[in-house]
């Protein structure tokens, strides 16, 4: 557990808290397929370490683009992950972290999405696809993400 986590049901996220690169590729709602986007994501605790907020966003994006508050309750295995985003979308997602996977999900009748993402051994790179299932029932690929550590000098 970091210093800054003083719920120890987040332990296993210190390891997120700091700043990170963010690359997404083979997005189905960009233009060209082939173009990559590149932003920020800050993991960091709030209310004295007992959540970890992600924000993340596309340079040169101010304020974040996104939001999410990452929360458990200390007698189930899952997190609760409030998201809003600056599209005035709102979502929960249910996930779970080990120490080489991430995972996320929402169950909607009219919008499911899943994330499925490996951590690399040394925890500074984290490689991961979203998909997305409207009210056919049928999934589909939505992007792909990819984050990097950015290391402290």
């Amino acid at each position: 557990m970091t210093a800054e986590l003083t719920n120890p049901s987040l332990a296993e996220l210190g390891f997120l808290i700091g700043k990170w690169d963010m690359a997404i590729s083979r997005a189905s709602f960009l233009a060209d397929p082939d173009q990559v986007v590149h932003g920020r994501v800050e993991f960091l605790t709030t209310e004295g370490g007992r959540f970890v907020v992600m924000r993340q966003g596309i340079e040169p994006s101010d304020p974040p683009a996104a939001s999410w508050v990452i929360g458990r309750d200390d007698s189930q295995g899952e997190y609760t992950v409030l998201y809003a985003d600056s599209r005035g979308v709102s979502r929960i997602y249910e996930m779970v972290l080990t120490q080489d996977s991430w995972k996320l999900w929402r169950n909607s009748p009219t919008f499911s999405q899943r994330f499925e993402a490996g951590i690399g051994p040394d925890g500074t790179s984290i490689e991961g696809r979203w998909e997305r299932c409207e009210s056919s029932g049928v999934w589909e690929h939505d992007f792909d993400v990819t984050y990097t550590r950015v290391l402290l000098p």
